[in-house]
């Protein structure tokens, strides 16, 4: 990247962070991920991911483009997909708590690194009608995983198309192979899946919103964890977080009403019981009194007696 540190102001704060990026990937590579920037634009990133381990992704390779702001690390970027993988659409900027459709989100100790491991994460998430998602069958996406090896998408200049073509080749060195996915158990889970669909009841809809929520919570949470692994990345979300506390507040609850068992009645409640009974009894006994004595009419004389 000489070229390019010639080529660009390299006190720009900006600039700066990129190719400390370009750095950091070149000598940590990994065999999940690669990207690199255009030679003529180090704020054009190509990229490619490995897909997810155990799900109908694995083993494919996925290429993208990412664009960095001029105000990168401080605002985020934007991804695209030009791979078809049945997740998210190609070619259109897609939207994810780590792209620009979400920068109350982002946060400038992540990186480019940081938001592959995130993406990877989240492609075997639920898309939730979310811009740019797809929510094709498992037997469909892992045909489009084995599709996905056999070449490079074609996509931009010569010079862009270098690098996808290499990127490939070392993806495709790195990646495991495809395994096979049982066509006939995706179909029942996808049937099951739909069943439940329908049988849920409409006044259920409120919990499911609410669980969606927590879902979408503990969903950040895996990701900060892989994230967190990355050599050289800070943790971008601070320990005792929502779902944490959440949990063990809940867990606590639960082990408290195991111990104490049903409560007994104590002392103070059968006396108090006792003596309200009692009050109750000499009620009703001066009130027939008094229904006897003005029905015998001692009731006038004892009135002018008063």
């Amino acid at each position: 990247m000489e070229s390019s540190e010639n080529k660009y102001n390299v006190k720009n704060p900006a600039v700066k962070r990129i190719l400390q990026e370009v750095k950091e990937m070149q000598s940590n590579p990994s065999d999940d991920f690669m990207s690199l920037p255009l030679e003529e634009n180090i704020f054009e990133w190509q990229f490619a991911i490995s897909g997810p381990r155990d799900t109908e992704f694995e083993g494919g390779i996925y290429h993208g483009r990412i664009q960095l702001p001029a105000e990168y690390p401080f605002k985020p970027p934007s991804f695209m997909l030009l791979t078809p993988n049945g997740r998210f659409e190609t070619q259109t900027k897609i939207c994810l708590s780590i792209s620009n459709h979400h920068p109350e989100h982002w946060q400038p100790s992540w990186s480019v690194r940081t938001a592959l491991v995130a993406l990877i994460a989240f492609m075997p998430t639920n898309p939730n009608g979310a811009l740019g998602s797809l929510d094709y069958k498992k037997e469909e996406r892992h045909a489009l995983a084995i599709k996905s090896r056999e070449a490079a998408p074609k996509f931009g200049t010569p010079e862009r198309q270098k690098l996808i073509d290499e990127i490939h080749e070392y993806m495709l060195s790195k990646a495991p192979p495809v395994p096979q996915l049982n066509p006939s158990q995706a179909s029942k889970e996808n049937a099951t899946n739909k069943e439940d669909d329908a049988n849920q009841n409409p006044q259920d809809a409120g919990a499911v919103a609410a669980g969606e929520a927590i879902a979408s919570l503990d969903v950040g949470d895996r990701i900060v964890e892989e994230v967190d692994e990355a050599p050289g990345q800070l943790n971008p979300i601070p320990e005792g977080s929502v779902a944490p506390v959440r949990i063990q507040a809940e867990s606590s609850s639960v082990q408290l009403l195991r111990r104490s068992g049903p409560r007994a009645p104590r002392p103070n409640d059968e006396r108090l019981f006792t003596w309200a009974a009692v009050g109750l009894t000499i009620a009703i006994v001066v009130l027939l009194l008094k229904k006897f004595i003005k029905a015998s009419g001692y009731g006038a004389v004892f009135m002018d007696g008063s």
